[in-house]
């Protein structure tokens, strides 16, 4: 007999029993501790399950055990020493708990340490070297006190913490201790354990630790280091976290993974788990002699954290309120924005989806409600045209638009007329192709017949929107692909800006540049802007309009010339 363990149980007790009794079992005597929060009653239950192997299976003194505190070290010397004292056969001792399961027959753990009589096989790191802290205490768990629960008491524990920060303290280490953490879960020689357990500095050390924070993470690995002979820097014991520092949950579909990764011994794994537990009573999955590998399996569990954290892009995290900025991309696929190109030409949306391929909106914004295409009041994935629906949460609206038409390219219109609650999204979006005649916006009201007097607070409040809104396009945290024309450089060449957004929105169209729509007619559209001018509203971003169209001058006539012959 050349392996002990020590386990340590609180909770799931069915689930706990069966695991016990398969250690004991296979040969391995077994030192229980039981969290002092069980009732009694409930305790002697529990204990009274193994009367039929209570020689291998014995129940240590029990400590309050609670997450972060000096208790779960407590318990675990409490079982330790009883473990070397009620066995001096033993060779190995491994710490596990009522949810860790043996992955592999425990002969093929016995003989893979019997091999390595010497070897200690415990997580030690200095802290330095320790990328895994979660929570912003890192040196500090060992330099500052922790006499308050984290989970219970945390308005104090977060108080004292900050007030011994503003006071400067510092604790003094124990003479020679030099900090190292790793993972609670640990298989160390007896040699080794024995002299953690009879320290000359124990009380001290005890005292330092009690009021270290998470010290089951860093009491054996410290003193490991001081009386181990060989150290692994390692546990046989498969613990996976997430981005939070919580472990993994395992459950039956990750069953291959587990026994792909040839490790012993799996942590934590849920107690409904019915084919994991089958295999540990069916003896385990043999593996014969290979080496423990927990990397095999590092690549599933990173990608999904990165799906958890940022998940798919256009999509977000599946919570009551999703965390700002936690997107993997704001949208789910490249869409195109146009502004002022529906005011200015005539069916320019049938057009535009005929020349590009592309599924084209109105204005999906526009104060009376979203413009589908071809009119429709509901659209994909149920997006209703209802203004005070959209308006509700308008990023939502836009990102659920993308992701459910993402099978096509989407394009809508946009202008000052319309709601900007998007407007600082659209823009800091690498997805968005936007495109932008400034100053159309006075298409319409000079279309509109009414007089310039009444139109000039209209006008002055539409071009101070698409200022504010052409000055975040210009910012530096867009990443959106931005064109801007005026309506006068839009006057001079047609066709430029409209092959230059077809080529962004469909880079993929083949063939000329169908001819374009007709553009609406402008006669006197430069009076109507002068005379905006002349009642104090300068409409500056339409560009240099002059009131009367320019025509170009005449060249003169060549004056006919003379060529005079020499007398002969």
């Amino acid at each position: 007999m050349s392996l002990g363990v020590v386990i340590l149980v609180h909770n799931a007790l069915g689930r706990a029993t069966e695991v016990i009794r398969h250690w004991a079992l296979s040969g391995c005597p077994v030192v229980v501790h039981v969290d002092s929060a069980m009732r009694p009653a409930r305790f002697e239950r529990f204990r009274a399950g193994f009367d039929d192997i209570s020689d291998r299976v014995l129940f240590c003194d029990r400590h309050r055990c609670e997450w972060g505190g000096w208790g779960i070290v407590a318990a675990t010397q409490s079982g330790a020493r009883m473990m070397l004292d009620s066995f001096p056969e033993v060779a190995h001792v491994y710490l596990a708990s009522g949810s860790c399961v043996p992955l592999r027959p425990v002969s093929e753990l016995t003989a893979y340490l019997a091999a390595r009589g010497d070897t200690d096989f415990i997580e030690s790191a200095t802290v330095a070297d320790v990328p895994w802290t979660v929570g912003g205490l890192s040196e500090e768990r060992f330099s500052l006190r922790f006499p308050f629960s984290w989970k219970r008491q945390r308005w104090a524990f977060d108080r004292y913490v900050a007030l011994q920060r503003r006071l400067g303290v510092r604790r003094r280490l124990p003479a020679g201790l030099v900090p190292h953490m790793g993972s609670q879960w640990w298989c160390l020689t007896r040699g080794t354990l024995e002299a953690i357990l009879s320290d000359p500095q124990r009380p001290a050390l005890d005292r330092y630790f009690a009021r270290v924070w998470i010290p089951d993470e860093s009491y054996f690995q410290s003193l490991a280091r001081r009386w181990s002979k060989r150290i692994e820097s390692r546990s046989l014991t498969m613990c996976k976290f997430d981005f939070q520092g919580k472990p993994h949950l395992f459950y039956d579909d990750h069953l291959p993974l587990l026994r792909r990764s040839d490790c012993f011994v799996a942590r934590k794994v849920w107690p409904r788990a019915e084919a994991i537990y089958a295999q540990m009573a069916a003896g385990g999955h043999a593996a014969e002699t290979a080496e423990p590998a927990p990397a095999r399996i590092d690549r599933v569990f990173v990608a999904a954290t990165e799906r958890r954290v940022r998940g798919r892009a256009g999509l977000y995290m599946q919570s009551r309120m999703p965390n700002e900025n936690w997107e993997n991309g704001f949208t789910a696929a490249p869409y195109g924005v146009l502004e002022g190109f529906a005011e200015l030409y005539e069916g320019f949306e049938g057009w535009f989806a005929r020349a590009s391929g592309a599924t084209v909106h109105g204005h999906l914004f526009a104060p009376e409600g979203a413009a589908f295409e071809e009119g429709a009041t509901l659209w994909r994935g149920g997006l209703s045209s209802n203004a005070v629906l959209r308006d509700h949460d308008a990023r939502r609206f836009l990102t659920n638009l993308i992701w459910n038409g993402r099978g096509a390219r989407q394009v809508f219109q946009f202008g000052p007329r319309d709601s900007q609650h998007v407007s600082w999204d659209i823009a800091k979006d690498p997805n968005a192709r936007i495109g932008v005649i400034s100053g159309a916006w006075a298409v319409p009201l000079f279309r509109s017949g009414r007089a310039v007097a009444d139109l000039r607070d209209t006008a002055a409040r539409l071009q101070k929107t698409e200022a504010d809104h052409l000055g975040v396009l210009r910012s530096p945290y867009a990443k959106a692909r931005v064109r801007i024309w005026t309506l006068a450089e839009v006057l001079e060449a047609p066709s430029e800006a409209l092959a230059q957004m077809l080529a962004d929105i469909a880079p993929s169209r083949v063939g000329v540049l169908p001819d374009p729509p007709p553009m609406l007619p402008l006669d006197g559209f430069g009076g109507f802007l002068q005379e905006m001018r002349n009642r104090g509203m300068h409409p500056y971003l339409t560009g240099d309009i002059p009131a009367e169209p320019r025509t170009r001058p005449r060249r003169p006539a060549p004056k006919p010339y003379l060529v005079s012959r020499p007398n002969a």
